[in-house]
């Protein structure tokens, strides 16, 4: 999936809640590691894990679904299986002014057509198959993608952001 580096960075800097929907309290899986970096760089995060209810990931309270997460929400970043996607995406529709939902963003190898299309329909803006903590990094300077993307290594930070690569989010 090709996203502007524009829409992707207006996503990160505007978002200050993420609903996590797939959180686990399992220090090894993927999820567990974004929350952690995403919590760390000032989000709140709402993780969502029916199986753990009423318990805390990283400090958080778990809750079931996004009809039990409290306002406001930005972001429902999904941790879940493609197939899982457009169910999570008519759930995230149901409480989008409520929460006050503009972004559904699906992880790395999410990506369904049907979620996209609902999520369009609704008018919630979408990205697929990337991750909010590796894009995160990667503008803010602390994942050398540039030097990736133009076979070249390179340490310096990119001031994409303003002086020091930060992200400016208020």
């Amino acid at each position: 999936m090709q996203y502007p580096d524009a829409l992707i960075k207006n996503i990160l800097r505007t978002t200050k809640t993420i609903a996590m929907v797939g959180a686990s309290g399992n220090e090894m899986r993927p999820s567990y590691f974004a929350m952690m970096y995403l919590l760390a760089k000032g989000y709140k995060i709402h993780p969502i894990n029916p199986g753990m209810v009423g318990k805390e990931i990283l400090g958080q309270k778990v809750y079931g679904s996004l009809k039990d997460v409290p306002a406001p929400v930005d972001m429902v970043d999904i941790f879940r299986t493609s197939d899982a996607a457009p169910g999570i995406v008519k759930e995230a529709l149901e409480e989008k002014e409520r929460l006050g939902l503009r972004t559904v963003w699906m992880q790395l190898g999410v990506i369904s057509e049907e979620a996209q299309d609902l999520a369009d329909e609704g008018g919630l803006t979408v990205v697929m198959d990337r991750c909010p903590k590796i894009e995160h990094g990667r503008f803010s300077g602390e994942i050398g993608w540039m030097g990736v993307n133009r076979r070249v290594i390179d340490n310096r930070k990119p001031l994409l952001f303003g002086k020091g690569g930060s992200l400016n989010r208020k």
